[in-house]
């Protein structure tokens, strides 16, 4: 690459990064002071959700006058389903030893709920049928949120990034930049775990700098943007709805589960750990 396509490349990322922040920041304020009921609305999340993504396809038009190295291309199917197979499989390793050793809740809000409207059925088979609801309805849920963020992260900024960097300084920074976007949520809202406030901050930031490793090494792999998609998607029905809501909070479980405990961290750890070491699998920038 030339001088002048590096700068414009650098340019673009710059313009991508202050329309993220910059429309990222009305809703930061309509989420941390919320409406007379304190529960912030699920439609600024979703908007907040979405302002990379509109700021990435933005920044394309505006350089390159298309849509053309989004990735919207579907790729290998193996990819696809790698992506969505991947996050339950990482939530499991964490949150299955946690609950064989007595931290499962059979009580939990949501299992009482349907046990409730099916009364007649057995518990293993409830969470089965939760199980499948989760990987079904509410993953194709979830995947209209995730796609605002990938559009932008991994839609705009990893390939971009890919033409400057090698693939290590492409996932740490993509990682530390996804990480820093949550910083206003994290400091000054509810989203946060239970333990102090830099360890919810530790852990999740090397969490999401594992995940944004491996979701990074699917785009350029894949050369897909729907990998982030799946990828993302997962990530948060699974671990959100699924394991944390039926986990028992203690002061072990609310250090080791959560996006802000330190298992996910560990399992972001690994996963940037095998991205690296496959970083030659990656097509040549």
């Amino acid at each position: 690459m030339n001088q002048i396509d590096a700068g414009r490349t650098k340019t673009s990322i710059l313009v991508f990064l202050l329309l993220t922040f910059g429309f990222s920041s009305i809703f930061y304020r309509r989420i941390i002071h919320p409406t007379p009921t304190g529960i912030p609305s699920g439609h600024d999340v979703l908007w907040l959700m979405w302002c990379p993504g509109i700021s990435g396809l933005l920044t394309r038009l505006i350089f390159q006058r298309n849509w053309r190295g989004e990735g919207f291309g579907w790729g290998k199917v193996k990819y696809q389903l790698a992506s969505y197979w991947i996050p339950p499989a990482y939530a499991t390793a964490v949150y299955l030893p946690v609950w064989f050793a007595g931290y499962f809740d059979a009580q939990s809000p949501v299992l009482t709920h349907v046990a409730g409207r099916l009364p007649a059925l057995p518990h293993w088979l409830l969470i089965a049928m939760f199980f499948v609801f989760t990987s079904t309805v509410g993953f194709a849920s979830s995947c209209t949120s995730a796609l605002g963020e990938e559009l932008g992260w991994r839609g705009f900024m990893v390939p971009q990034l890919n033409k400057l960097l090698p693939f290590p300084a492409v996932g740490l920074i993509s990682g530390i930049t996804w990480a820093l976007w949550h910083y206003p949520l994290i400091l000054f809202s509810s989203y946060r775990g239970a333990g102090p406030l830099w360890y919810s901050l530790l852990c999740f930031t090397v969490m999401v700098i594992g995940i944004a490793f491996l979701c990074a090494w699917m785009r350029l792999k894949s050369g897909s943007v729907w990998t982030g998609m799946f990828l993302h998607a997962g990530h948060n029905i699974f671990i959100q709805s699924f394991f944390d809501a039926q986990t028992r909070h203690s002061r072990f479980t609310d250090l080791w589960t959560t996006e802000f405990g330190a298992g996910l961290a560990i399992a972001g750890v690994v996963m940037a750990a095998i991205c690296y070491s496959k970083r030659g699998d990656l097509p040549t920038r």
